[in-house]
């Protein structure tokens, strides 16, 4: 080991690592370096930006913070040449260098002009630009919806002309129109008037649906109009149900959406003009129309007057025309006067020849007949009765007897006896009998009303305890029988 060495100073990887990141930032503070966009793939959820610059022999990685994204007018894309400034640093963790980006712009009017064109290439093979899909703008539209700055001259010189020509209701979306948000305005506001009417936009409640949509700038570089060419406004305007018409720039201007919309207008003015007919006009050609109506109306009816009038004199005479019905009715009123004289012999013919039958003897042979079939009818009638009557007798006699077997008076023939309470109902228990009170005691030949009463106890078997035994005592006996009109009981209920 050379000694002379040894007394150089020792410095730690971080140590040499910020050395050298501070003499690059010292020495390349503000560069601008010219490449092509290599390995973009959008920012990072954080915001920023990582890709990288490349040429034909070198290759340098790009960084854009996330506060300077949003400030650039263009979105970057893949392949895209373009100028970059910021300054060079260094990346310690990786021992890299990279640029970090404070402004990014395309490298000339030819690379944006061959970016236009891989996007309307694009765009064009997806069918966005075929004719069949573009949409009728409506003759008369009721409502318009303009998309466009509210500071410029742009929105006076469309309201101006459309006030001229067909007052209407106007709805303006104010979007930006040149900047890095324009694109992404200009997108929502086509998104936004499309959703007015819809049930899921809560802000249409008092606001009406445009039935035309008009997009529209002044003029301007192309750098100016970019935002008019970015994808998502293309996409934007092939997705709105409504019909739009595109008025960015002058006529010799023409961005990306002017392909994809229904209908292009050389001029913001131009797009009102397309929009809305002129009044003054429309109210001269229904005039115009209603005069040559009226016209052709007259020109009918005289036309048609001179066709009744000819076909009038063609007509044959009143008379020439009933003549030959009235002798065909002449001829009928003959015939039928003969018809009725034959009809009428031919019917007094069968009325002689019929009342020849009807002789007198063989009227009473007739009622002879039918007198002796009424005798053998009651005759029969009479013997059915006597069956019929028999046969009830019978079914009532046995109806009776079986009535008799049920009725208790049989049971009290046997020696039973039927108790009766003061109320006349069946007295079934001793324990039912009230003391003193009187009872109705009913045999076969005849009933004897008793008094209840109280006499002697009687001990009960099966408990120690003493029971009273009601007792009954004859008052009055009688012999009377008892009415059919009793009621028939049953000792057995």
């Amino acid at each position: 080991m050379n000694e002379n060495n040894s007394n150089v100073l020792e410095l730690s990887v971080s140590e040499i690592s910020q050395t050298l990141k501070r003499m690059v930032e010292d020495n390349f503070s503000y560069v601008r370096i010219r490449g092509e966009i290599s390995g973009y793939r959008g920012t990072h959820s954080s915001g920023h930006a990582y890709f990288s610059l490349k040429d034909q022999k070198a290759r340098i990685d790009a960084v854009i913070w996330r506060g300077v994204m949003n400030k650039i007018r263009f979105k970057p894309e893949e392949g895209m040449e373009v100028i970059a400034t910021g300054k060079l640093s260094t990346f310690p963790g990786s021992s890299r260098y990279q640029i970090i980006i404070e402004r990014l712009e395309p490298a000339g009017v030819g690379a944006l002009m061959a970016l236009l064109e891989a996007r309307k290439k694009k765009l064009a093979e997806e069918g966005l630009f075929a004719d069949e899909r573009k949409k009728a703008l409506p003759y008369l539209p009721k409502v318009i919806g303009v998309i466009t700055s509210p500071a410029g001259a742009v929105i006076r010189d469309i309201m101006h002309r459309i006030n001229d020509r067909f007052p209407c209701h106007v709805l303006i979306w104010p979007v930006r129109v040149q900047g890095d948000t324009c694109a992404d305005e200009v997108s929502t506001a086509i998104d936004g008037f499309n959703q007015l009417g819809n049930d899921a936009s809560k802000n249409a409640a008092n606001m009406p649906r445009p039935d035309l949509l008009i997009v529209a700038r002044g003029g301007g570089s192309i750098e100016d109009l970019w935002g008019f060419n970015e994808e998502n406004v293309a996409r934007a305007v092939a997705a709105s149900e409504i019909p739009l018409i595109s008025a960015i720039g002058h006529e010799t201007d023409t961005t990306l959406i002017d392909f994809v919309s229904d209908r292009r207008a050389p001029t913001p003015t131009g797009a009102a003009e397309i929009a809305v007919p002129v009044k003054k006009d429309l109210i001269y050609m229904v005039d115009d129309q209603g005069h040559r109506l009226k016209q052709a109306i007259r020109r009918l009816l005289e036309y048609r007057q001179q066709n009744l009038l000819a076909a009038k004199r063609g007509l044959p005479k009143l008379n020439e025309l009933l003549m030959l019905p009235r002798q065909k009715l002449d001829q009928a009123i003959f015939h039928l006067q003969g018809a009725l004289k034959n009809g009428t012999a031919q019917k007094r013919n069968q009325f002689e020849r019929i009342a020849a039958r009807l002789s007198s003897n063989m009227l009473k042979q007739n009622i002879a007949s039918t007198k002796n079939d009424i005798e053998q009818l009651s005759a029969r009638l009479k013997l059915s009765a006597k069956v019929e009557i028999k046969q009830k007798k019978l079914m009532v006699q046995n109806i009776g007897k079986l009535l008799s077997s049920y009725s208790y008076k049989g049971v009290l023939r046997r020696g039973f006896a039927l108790v009766l309470d003061e109320a006349g109902q069946t007295l079934k228990s001793v324990k039912k009998a009230k003391q003193n009170s009187v009872i109705q005691v009913r045999l076969a030949d005849g009933e004897f009303a008793a008094t209840v009463g109280l006499d002697g106890a009687v001990l009960d078997k099966s408990s120690n305890s003493a029971k009273k035994t009601t007792l009954v005592k004859k008052t009055q006996v009688t012999s009377k029988k008892p009415s059919k009109n009793d009621k028939q009981g049953n000792l057995f209920d």
